[in-house]
């Protein structure tokens, strides 16, 4: 069994679903690898959302 983290309440369980109702995931993240296919996705929507936020200016 692995230790679930409740992605509404924010509660540690290591059931599927938490008492409150929502539901719990793994809380690490996934295992780093260098042939990562999807960094520069996810590096792309991190910059959009904190230029969205204010939080950084974007390059014209």
């Amino acid at each position: 069994m692995r230790l679930l983290k409740c992605k509404s309440c924010d509660r540690y369980t290591m059931k599927e679903e938490c008492p409150c109702g929502g539901k719990a995931v793994l809380p690490q993240p996934p295992k780093y690898s260098p042939q990562d296919k999807y960094a520069r996705y996810r590096r792309m929507a991190k910059m959009e959302d904190r230029s969205e936020r204010g939080l950084i200016k974007r390059k014209p």
